[in-house]
């Protein structure tokens, strides 16, 4: 086949899709796809070399794409590699428009997509120039100040190209991205994210195992240490698991996970968040920042089988913990994930079988035997997820995914999978009270179901469990529950499609080969017969309930309500699946009961007529011939009778029985064409009866007629869609069908019949048209130029005829008259079908290749893969292929006929009815999809009605013609079209129409239109190319593609001339772009847009912006704020940088990198010192490793000189800089920045911040003088809005003067330390977060060493009580911010920081205290244990707390309860060191609950020394009267107790906690419990990995179950239960044994006590050991909710003998008891089998509440 193919083509395809060779026409296409590929390789290459990139790249690169749709990867290996590196070459041209760059890149995203067609020997692509586009588009320097405009979808696309070039990066590509982008590794800075995520995104993991060491192994170690170093879940975490994943599937056995299995899945586990404990705070970014589950299911099916299984037994233990979760009366937002994790995981296993046992060999390293999954790794995998998929089945987020899920497991061992369905899905089918059950097991089994009737050896019995299921299911066709309905529609017809219904039982007799299971398919498959018929009985009774007059009052609509359409899809699809699977025995059956069930019957047409006509046309679909026979002559002859009376044609309303026998043969009649050719003349004498009746339904009917007879003799199509090849209709002595049971179909031996209309067909088809449709057309067209008169019905009667004569056929054209607006809707229909109609509809076709897909992932086999579907499935695919080649192939030539209609639909779109303008409208958009470049052909057209100059404009033309130019949400926008022509006709229209005389403001239709337009226009404008340059190397591989391999294209290759002349107009066209400028009025919303980073603005543009500062309009002024910050990057000089080399690895502060460390001895105070001061801006640079190269800036005198006078300015500048001047325009200008514009919603505006910075940056101090009066008077006025205006002004100033001498920037600061001060102690609650953003931004990204006048102005004293405690923690707020950005730079600082506030951490106010916490969590937070990093030089914790400690000493000694009995005053005199103490542990407590969710790791060692004192103070109740130290205690637990400990750590935790256990107060004890149940469970798979650490857990539980408080016994029953029911503990034999010998501990005999005497209230030790033991057996019984175990009858026994012990004892028993009954409750009848009699009848009496009158 392959040779043969490749003789006939000249080459041999990489390759094409299969299902072209199934076509009937499948010889031609060899020829046709040569004549196309020739075509697109030479004229792309022609237009590639003539450096034409629009539109003919663009164009042929389309036409490429459609090839591939059609023809897939037809093209030889050599042609396919320089596609590639063409088009490689043209996404990377450096200043190519967005748009075409992104469907470029979509193209060779498609060319690249098979790996496996491409080695790496084949192809190589270089990884920088992809880096360079992301970075440009991604992290764009100018998008924010409007210069650029970048669609949303760019960035997914960016990344996917990505992925998609990776494997084919060089070897080198590895060690050269580790060198760019590990200098970016400083963790407390953006760029982290940004590097992480680039690593996630380029490192190649797919090299050869020879080539590892210059892949992975070079960043593997580095950076899995990182990722284990980080307790808090930064932002970047989730991008380095990513990688891992991806990293692990890529090379499954080559790297050792072992040792790190433990982590892993702790942290898997800690990212599902799933609720633990009581009382319980979440740190917000555990819940933003979680894993993607996706990478998780890669990662998690990567690490199974190997050597060790330690993966598995992991797993296990995840969804042994997480099971109780998955029952359906848990619910919460974690829910989700829970599905989502359980539907991909068996997936993603299954892919991985796949690719190990199936997948043919390719390039990609494959795995090697020893890491393969083995028959038990499977069986274990399997069995570990049953139980929570099984539970999953009736969530309340649908049992869709648990359907997936079972699917794919049922394909691994459905021995294991299938049975225990099977079990729920019967009980589910008998019981009638619980639909969702039913719904539930249903789709399910519909997963399983292929898995289930093909057997197989693994599970040789499933098959005989098809029959009862088909038989069960029948009572769900329930007319009365919809959702039921459907279902069991489904579910029959999945189970019908896999199974030929043949009648074997005779076998049984006539062979002796069968097996057991064999004798009893056949057996059984006698009762198909049954089936089919009581199938059909309850769709008759279906029917009969739903016709109109029972479901509708008179006066409702006529047509069928959704739910109805829904039920006859379902219905018809269904009949016709199985009448295609019968055999003809019973097909006979059943055609004979639907036509006595049809004929005996009238049905009216509307509801129950469509659904008994549908089952009739499925039945004569199967056997044309033998139904035809049936039911045409009886439909003709009724027909016929009624018809013999005159009137009958003209009557409105027709006889029922008429109209139900003329849609019988309307829908009888869409069979094979030659089976209906033999009754053409009755058909014909019936259309020419009906077709003129005077009743509307009457006459849509006859269309319909028509248009099935046409349709059927004129296209080609399948005829049959039955299991197996040629039909069931051998005698079963020889050929047994129940061997066919769930067989795929045969992609090479399909043998599918095709209709292809034969000669006598397609003259029938001429005939009718000829008879029918021409005088149709004569009479209209009479009737247009006004010869003869007709009425409205009568034109829409020949409309309609028409429209179906087109529907069935063929192309004719009309003209018409308006105001009729149901006849001009036929008319758009028309036009619409003639400019798209080609055999079917896009949408149809699109909704097709929805529900085809759809079908197949419910009943593919992933497993096995190679296309392994039903017949049916493959049949319809090659259907659908041949339907996209009829819309793809034939025509989209813009011909003149088709610019005629286009102007037709226009007219009609801007007609008076707004119905028949939406109509048109839609049509007209699908029009200009469809034909290329049409656009320009209609604009002016469109324009016409806008144009203030035409006065006989309608309103309504008006607001149709802006309809055109708005588009539709999806399609083309034509005021936005990528063309620089049409947006200089558009825009200046669309701003010029607002003096239209149709344009009326009154109207608030049209006001929302220009409001929508304008905002589309904004929100969809991208920018556009202005340089359409192609650069050499792109004209190098387009020549090698013209002249490499077959086809050769016909093109000549372009000649040196022609090359030369190419490269003219590439000039012309990129200087003739800038010429939209010319019209400087445009709106100024557009004129924005047109700000761009590689043209400068024109001069009027500048004034006008500039001018528009100071506009009356609010909207106004903030856009020009906007565009003049972007004039202002447009003209900013370009400053020199020279490189500084360097290199070595190691983080943190080293001796290489001290210099940039702010150091007050030697700070440049002097001119001298301020030259000779090599400052680094960046604050990243030098932290984990320096880069290659350093760009520093060269010094001042080889920088553009700055204060330029007037005449050297060019003149932009000048405008710039004569307005700022001038005093007026400041004072306006400044008067309306500090006007309010929303109360108490304005924020710190950075945009304004953009433009005073490019002021300063550009024109440096030349406007100070003049602005600072300005700031201080605002200064000293304390309202928000003029504070805020001075803070924009002073940060603007402060980045401004990065460029600035000595000299000036010394002067700069004695003006504004002054200011800053006032400000300062001005500041008020609205304004200190605008000062925080304010200094922030001013000491973002800049060397600390140029900013010390800042900086050691704000550390004078921020906390000096002045002005209150507000300006206190204000000021702190600001100096936070400045040094937040300065990062690890400050070391000394931060000390200086730490030493001025130490003494002042017993402050009284909480705001202070609040935010002395946060700002310790910045000093702290460069204290970092990250790998490869020295010791910080910035404060330490570990000395902190050594120092807190002390002070807290008298807190810690006492024993009695720490009251907060602080006054809130400042008493004169000292306090006792007590109150000082408490006041300092406040403090303290806000610092950790600060750092929890903010610092990189925990310092564990320094809070586990605190914990004492935190269990002391926290309460147990949950009530919100206590004071702020005990909430705050608790908070503080609680936060600690999820926090990620490693192993080393483990033993100091349990250590104190053991200490904690043994104090006095049983407050403290209580909490223990609480701690430890979050604090395991959220590292519960690094305590499982250390045994010792779960016996000491256990010990420490079972010791304070014998506590002397009875609180404390019963909280640590419950956390025994939960570490039971969590498989943390396991149920062993000695731990009950243990419980029940303490609960036989006898009792004291009561005293008889004197009367009065006191009551003993001190339980005796006794009794505590006794109750312990209840308690114990208790949580044994509450750890399993769902299920009862082997042991648990035996338990509830020994727990019963309690029942009347004295209290506590009691009341523990029967809370037992009543918990045990509510949670068993639902599925008792299932539990009961678990007991025996005799404790059955104990248990009854248990149970059963006693009786309260006996």
């Amino acid at each position: 086949m392959k040779k043969a193919q490749s003789d006939t083509l000249g080459f041999v395809p990489q390759k094409d899709i299969v299902y072209n060779k199934l076509l009937p026409y499948a010889h031609r296409l060899d020829d046709e796809s040569n004549d196309i590929l020739s075509k697109i390789k030479g004229n792309l290459c022609r237009a590639v070399q003539l450096r034409e990139i629009w539109p003919g790249v663009l164009f042929w690169t389309r036409k490429l794409s459609t090839y591939m749709r059609l023809y897939g990867r037809k093209f030889s290996k050599e042609d396919h590699v320089l596609f590639i590196k063409l088009l490689y070459e043209l996404v990377t041209i450096p200043k190519l428009e967005i748009s075409m760059m992104q469907g470029l890149a979509r193209l060779l995203i498609n060319l690249l997509k098979k790996k496996e067609l491409l080695s790496r020997e084949d192809l190589e692509l270089r990884w920088r120039p992809l880096y360079e586009l992301h970075d440009r588009i991604l992290f764009s320097k100018t998008e924010h100040l409007g210069l650029n405009w970048f669609p949303n979808s760019v960035e997914s696309v960016l990344k996917t190209l990505v992925k998609s070039c990776r494997p084919y990066f060089s070897d080198s590509a590895t060690q050269e991205m580790l060198d760019e982008w590990r200098p970016l590794l400083c963790p407390f800075d953006v760029t982290m994210q940004r590097a992480i995520s680039y690593f996630e995104l380029f490192l190649p993991t797919t090299l050869p195992p020879e080539l590892h060491h210059k892949g992975f192994k070079l960043w593997f170690d580095e950076l899995i240490t990182l990722w284990l170093s980080v307790q808090n879940l930064p932002s970047w975490e989730m991008h380095l698991v990513n990688l891992f994943a991806r990293l692990a599937n890529d090379n499954i056995g080559y790297i050792d996970w072992d040792p790190y299995i433990p982590k892993i899945f702790t942290r898997i586990l800690r990212s599902l968040n799933l609720p633990v404990g009581t009382s319980q705070m979440m740190v917000p970014r555990y819940v933003t920042n979680a894993y993607d589950i996706s990478h998780v299911v890669l990662w998690v099916s990567s690490l199974l089988g190997g050597p060790s299984k330690q993966a598995q037994a992991q797993l296990s233990g995840l969804f042994n913990s997480i099971t109780s979760f998955f029952h359906p009366s848990n619910h919460g937002r974690w829910l989700m994930k829970l599905m989502k994790l359980l539907q991909r995981l068996p997936a993603s296993v299954v892919r991985r079988l796949h690719r190990e046992r199936y997948r043919k060999p390719t390039w990609l390293t494959p795995i090697p035997d020893s890491h393969k999954l083995t028959e038990e790794d499977i069986t274990d995998f399997v069995e570990s997820m049953m139980q929570p998929v099984l539970l999953a089945m009736f969530s309340k987020t649908g049992s869709l995914d648990a359907a997936q899920a079972l699917q794919n497991l049922a394909l691994m061992r459905p021995e294991l999978v299938i049975p225990p369905v099977l079990e729920k899905t019967y009980p589910a089918l008998e019981t009638l009270t619980e639909p969702h059950q039913l719904t539930a097991t249903l789709s399910c089994m519909i997963g399983v179901a292929r898995s289930l009737v093909s057997g197989g050896q693994r599970f040789p019995e499933g098959p005989t469990h098809m029959l009862p299921l088909l038989m069960r299911a029948l009572p769900g066709v329930d007319p009365n529950d919809f959702s039921k309905c459907m279902i069991t529609f489904q579910f029959i017809a999945t189970f019908v499609t896999l199974v030929p219904l043949v009648d074997c039982s005779s076998a049984l007799h006539e062979r002796t080969d069968l097996t057991e299971v064999e004798r009893e398919m056949c057996s059984a498959s006698a009762e198909f017969e049954d089936f089919v018929l009581l199938f059909m009985d309850r769709c008759f009774a279906l029917i009969d309930s739903s016709t109109l007059e029972q479901t509708r009052e008179e006066t409702e609509t006529e047509k069928m309500t959704h739910l109805e359409s829904l039920v006859e899809l379902g219905l018809s699809s269904t009949f016709s699946t199985i009448l295609t699977q019968c055999s003809l025995d019973i097909f006979k059956v059943a055609l004979e009961k639907v036509f006595n069930f049809a004929t005996t019957n009238i049905f009216e047409t509307r509801v129950a007529g469509r659904m008994v006509a549908d089952m009739c046309r499925a039945a004569s679909k199967c056997h044309p011939a033998e139904s035809l026979k049936l039911f045409v002559p009886h439909c003709c002859n009724a027909i016929n009778q009624i018809a013999v009376n005159e009137e009958v044609l003209n009557e409105e309303e027709l006889d029922k029985e008429f109209l139900w026998n003329l849609q019988l043969l309307s829908e009888v009649t869409r069979v094979d064409g030659d089976k209906v050719l033999p009754y053409r003349s009755n058909l014909v004498q019936i259309l020419q009866l009906t077709l003129h009746l005077k009743c509307k339904q009457g006459y849509t009917l006859a269309c319909n007629l028509l248009h099935h007879i046409l349709r059927s003799s004129a296209l080609i199509y399948p005829t049959e869609y039955c299991s197996v090849p040629g039909g069931f209709h051998q005698p079963t002595s020889d050929y047994l069908p129940i061997k066919e049971w769930g067989r795929p179909g045969d992609l090479w031996n399909l043998d599918i019949r095709w209709h292809v209309p034969s000669v006598v067909e397609t003259s029938f088809a001429f005939y009718l048209l000829d008879l029918i449709l021409q005088p149709e057309l004569q009479r209209l067209q009479r009737f247009a130029q006004g010869e003869q008169d007709m009425s409205r019905d009568d034109v829409l009667q020949s409309l309609t005829i028409i429209q179906h004569c087109l529907l069935g056929a063929g192309n004719y054209i009309l003209e018409h008259s308006e105001d009729d607006t149901k006849s001009l809707f036929s008319i758009i229909k028309i036009i619409s079908d003639l400019l798209h109609f080609k055999g079917s509809h896009k949408h149809e076709f699109d909704s097709r290749w929805k529900s085809f897909n759809l079908v197949k992932k419910s009943m593919e086999n992933r497993l096995h893969g190679r296309k392994q579907h039903i017949r049916a499935l493959l049949i319809d695919r090659v259907m659908l292929q041949h339907e996209l080649r009829k819309l793809t192939v034939e025509g989209c030539q813009y011909r003149s006929i088709h610019q005629e209609l286009m102007r037709d639909l226009l007219r009609l779109s801007t007609s008076t009815y707004s119905q028949v303008r939406s109509r048109a409208q839609n049509v007209l958009y699908t029009a200009l999809a469809t034909y290329n470049f049409c656009c320009r052909d209609l604009i002016p057209h469109v324009l016409e009605f806008l144009n203030p100059d035409n006065s006989s404009v309608t309103q309504q033309q008006f607001k149709g013609a802006l309809y055109c130019l708005l588009g539709n949400h999806s399609g083309v926008c034509l005021a936005n079209l990528h063309d620089w022509d049409c947006i200089a006709l558009t825009w200046p229209a669309i701003v010029r129409s607002g003096l239209s005389s149709a344009m009326s403001l009154e109207k608030p239709s049209i006001v929302r239109l220009f409001d929508d337009l304008a905002d589309k226009i904004h929100r969809q404008y991208e920018t556009i190319g202005v340089d359409f340059s192609i650069p050499g190397e792109c004209c190098a591989v387009a020549k090698q593609l013209m002249i490499t391999g077959n086809p050769v294209p016909k093109e000549p290759v372009p000649s040196e001339e022609e090359v030369a002349e190419g490269l003219n107009r590439q000039e012309l066209k990129n200087s003739e772009s800038v010429e939209p400028w010319k019209f400087e009025h445009i709106a100024i919303g557009f004129l924005s847009l047109l700000l761009r980073d590689d043209h400068e603005l024109p001069p009027p543009a500048v004034t006008f912006f500039v001018k528009s500062l100071n506009h009356d309009s609010l909207y106004v002024r903030k856009v020009a704020i906007s565009a003049v910050a972007g004039i202002m990057k447009q003209i900013k000089r370009p400053h020199k940088k020279v490189p500084e080399l360097s290199g070595v690895v190691a983080a943190g502060d080293r001796l290489d990198n001290q210099w940039l460390q702010y150091n007050s001895s030697s700070l440049p105070r002097t001119q001298q010192d301020w030259d000779s001061c090599v400052f680094v801006e960046k604050t990243h640079w030098g932290y984990y490793c320096w880069p290659r190269k350093l760009m520093m800036y060269a010094p001042l005198e080889e920088q553009p000189k700055q204060n330029l006078t007037r005449e050297e300015m060019t003149e932009r500048e000048q405008i710039i800089f004569d307005h700022f001047s001038d005093p007026v325009f400041i004072n306006q200008f400044i008067e309306f920045l500090s006007l309010e514009d929303r109360k108490g919603k304005d924020k710190f505006s950075p945009r304004r911040f953009c433009l005073f910075k490019g002021l300063f940056r550009n024109f440096s101090d030349v406007f100070l003088p003049l602005l600072r009066p300005h700031m201080e008077r605002l200064v000293a006025d304390s309202h928000e809005s003029k504070q805020r205006c001075v803070a924009e002004i002073i940060s603007g100033l402060i980045r401004g003067c990065k460029h600035w001498s000595y000299s000036k920037v010394e002067s700069l600061w004695e003006v504004l330390c002054p200011l800053l001060r006032t400000a300062l102690s001005n500041i008020t609650i609205e304004t200190y977060a605008d000062w925080g953003t304010c200094i922030a931004t001013a000491c973002e990204s800049r060397d600390p060493r140029k900013l010390h006048w800042l900086f050691e102005m704000l550390m004078e004293s921020p906390v000096n009580g002045e002005g209150g405690s507000f300006v206190d923690a204000c000021r702190l707020y600001v100096l936070q911010g400045g040094l937040a950005q300065q990062e690890w730079r400050v070391p000394e600082l931060l000390h200086r920081l730490l030493q001025y506030l130490e003494p002042k951490l017993t402050q009284v106010y909480k705001n202070v205290r609040e935010r002395i916490g946060s700002v310790l969590t910045y000093i702290f937070m460069i204290d970092v244990n990250l790998p490869y990093t020295q010791p910080t030089t910035s404060p330490r914790i570990s000395d902190f707390t050594e120092r807190i400690l002390l002070q807290l000493k008298p807190l810690t000694e006492g024993d009695e309860e720490i009251q907060n009995h602080v006054v809130e005053e400042n008493e004169v005199g000292e306090q006792d060191e007590r109150t000082q103490a408490i006041k300092l542990l406040k403090t303290v407590l806000k610092w950790l609950i600060a750092s929890a969710g903010r610092s990189f790791s925990t310092a564990v060692p320094e809070q586990l020394r605190l914990l004492p004192l935190l269990f002391k103070i926290a309460p147990v109740e949950n009530d919100d009267s206590y004071d702020e130290l005990k909430r705050d205690a608790k908070t503080c637990l609680s936060l600690m107790s999820q926090g990620l400990l490693y192993t080393e750590q483990i033993p100091m935790v349990l250590r104190a906690l053991q200490e904690i256990a043994g104090s006095s107060s049983w407050h403290a004890r209580y909490t223990v419990l609480t701690y430890l149940q979050i604090m395991v469970f959220y590292n519960l798979f690094t305590f499982m990995s250390d045994q010792k650490a779960v016996n000491d857990v256990r010990a420490l539980v079972i010791r304070l179950l014998e506590d002397e408080q009875l609180e404390v016994r019963e909280m640590a029953a419950t956390t025994l239960s939960g570490f039971l029911q969590c498989n943390f503990l396991s149920m062993e034999a000695p731990m009950q044994a243990h419980f029940e010998a303490m609960c036989k501990t006898s009792l004291p005999k009561k005293r008889k006590r004197e009367l009065g005497s006191i009551v003993d209230t001190i339980p005796s030790a006794d009794l505590v050991r006794r109750h312990a033991g209840v308690l114990g057996l208790s949580a044994c019984i509450l750890s399993s909710p769902y299920d009862v175990p082997t042991w648990m009858p035996q338990l509830l026994m020994d727990l019963s003998a309690h029942l009347n012990d004295t209290q506590p004892i009691e009341m523990t028993v029967k809370k037992t008891l009543s918990n045990f009954r509510r949670t068993h409750h639902d599925n008792w009848q299932q539990h009961k089998q678990q007991f025996t009699d005799d404790q059955l009848l104990v248990l009854t009496d248990l149970l059963v509440s006693p009786c309260y009158y006996a």
